[in-house]
């Protein structure tokens, strides 16, 4: 038995998707199950039960001794919120009972971190353990992760293999339910599809001109890659990146969606919202060295590649 949570969501349900694709079909999949968007996601899906997120804690200590693995991406993931005790309680509280019972009923555990921990990068996108404690992130759904990080390292207790994911710019199917939330990269596709162009971001900072904001996009697959990878490997437990480990623009992603669509380009500039302005990452790039030395070794999608795989294998279908 594994344990998906955010099941119905982006990361999750594509999880569940690349679980069944290899033989693993006693999937508990574990959400609210409260949106209908989200839940089109797990149409067609091997799923042997559904588990509301409310009632999840109370069905584990009954049914723990049949999970193996322990999958959890289940979080409010809106960089926008500023409701603290809304995201305290779902990504940092709902995540130490998690943990707690991980420890308790000695479940391996891989969980959903986030490069929204990093803030502006003062101290770089590295994953050394040491200095995490140190982070500064700039929203409340970034601190309820870097909350939750270093709780995690601080425990006498843990469970005796664990991996937090700090996953980057996710992008790839099923995450047409995300709205302002999803990535550059759908945004891009349905803006071309209505319109004929795209509308980036216009720099508010001097370092960078128009479009040259930089990001570590990282396709679906590999992350769901990674996420297998961990629960064959079970061992180096400890806090890791997850992104391609390349910085790229806006302009190169956004260009690789024209061209994936076979459509000539047409790209201009708007005003960053005044209400992210000051919390704009104009850069983040994946130091993934930590991954690669306990032996992952699958090299990841370059942004093009991805982008046309998405494009042409999903978006244009639907």
């Amino acid at each position: 038995m594994i344990i998906v949570t955010g099941a119905a969501g982006f990361i999750g349900s594509q999880l569940i998707h690349k679980l069944n694709q290899e033989n693993f079909n006693y999937i508990i999949a574990v959400d609210k199950f409260d949106n209908e968007k989200k839940n089109k996601n797990l149409e067609g899906l091997k799923i042997q039960q559904k588990v509301d997120r409310d009632d999840f804690m109370s069905w584990l200590d009954v049914n723990h001794e049949e999970v193996e693995f322990f999958f959890h991406i289940g979080a409010k993931t809106d960089t926008t919120l500023f409701d603290v005790e809304l995201l305290e309680r779902l990504n940092t509280n709902y995540t130490k009972e998690v943990w707690k019972r991980c420890v308790k009923y000695q479940i391996p555990l891989v969980y959903a971190s986030s490069a929204a921990t990093y803030g502006l990068g003062e101290y770089g996108y590295d994953d050394d353990e040491s200095n995490i404690d140190k982070l500064k992130p700039l929203n409340p759904y970034g601190q309820s992760k870097q909350d939750f990080d270093v709780w995690a390292l601080d425990q006498d207790e843990k469970p005796f293999f664990w991996a937090g994911l700090k996953f980057f710019n996710v992008y790839g199917p099923n995450e047409n339910h995300k709205g302002r939330m999803a990535s550059v990269i759908w945004h891009a596709f349905n803006q071309i599809s209505d319109t004929g162009g795209m509308r980036l971001f216009r720099s508010h900072n001097p370092e960078y001109k128009d479009g040259e904001q930089q990001r570590d996009f990282v396709y679906v697959k590999d992350v769901l890659d990674v996420c297998i990878w961990l629960m064959h490997h079970r061992k180096d437990s400890g806090i890791y990146n997850l992104g391609s480990g390349k910085a790229r623009t806006f302009l190169d992603l956004t260009k690789a969606v024209f061209k994936a669509m076979d459509k000539e380009e047409n790209i201009s500039f708007i005003d960053t919202p005044e209400d992210i302005r000051d919390k704009y990452q104009y850069f983040t790039e994946a130091n993934m060295d930590k991954l690669k030395s306990i032996g992952y070794g699958k090299k990841f999608y370059e942004l093009e590649d991805g982008v046309e795989d998405y494009v042409k294998g999903y978006l244009l279908l639907k």
